[in-house]
């Protein structure tokens, strides 16, 4: 069944929980159940992307405050249980690290925050701890207004891979 099938499919409760763990901004999730029924999975992808894109920052900070931390085992296990199985797939690049390179995205992450007052957000599938640390070091300069936006591009990689999961 493809995506597009999955979502028409499914009652208003079910599908919002479904698209709730593509991506946990309220407002995403209910204009993506306005624009149902899906004819294609191209339609629901040019969807999700176009609401994406339309949201203000207070609902993109919404979806990023759903994300455990890049690195965090704790973050991972505590924070939002029904997509932790997708998120440790997502962060597995972290699995092997170095204890160095766990330390210091840990750092890193703790500094990103305090700059920008939201977690780091990387879409980090298929990228090593490593990588995703070089990614950290080189967004934290940046600034307010540009890095919110490379966070909300990165949002939208998780939510269009998470969608496909559904």
């Amino acid at each position: 069944m493809n995506v597009a099938s999955t979502l028409n499919s499914l009652d208003a409760a079910p599908a919002r929980d479904a698209l709730q763990k593509c991506c946990a901004a309220p407002q995403w999730a209910e204009q993506m159940l306005a624009r149902r029924p899906f004819a294609t999975d191209e339609e629901v992808t040019h969807a999700a992307v176009d609401i994406w894109w339309s949201l203000n920052r207070n609902e993109w900070l919404a979806a990023f405050a759903a994300h455990p931390k890049i690195g965090d085992p704790a973050s991972l296990r505590a924070k939002y249980a029904n997509t932790s199985h997708w998120a440790s797939n997502e962060q597995a690049g972290v699995a092997a690290a170095a204890e160095q390179t766990l330390q210091e995205l840990a750092d890193y992450n703790q500094r990103y925050e305090q700059r920008f007052g939201y977690i780091f957000i990387v879409c980090a599938t298929g990228k090593s701890a490593a990588e995703m640390l070089a990614l950290l070091k080189g967004r934290i300069d940046n600034d307010a207004e540009s890095e919110i936006k490379v966070a909300a591009g990165e949002q939208l990689k998780i939510t269009l891979l998470r969608l496909q999961k559904v």
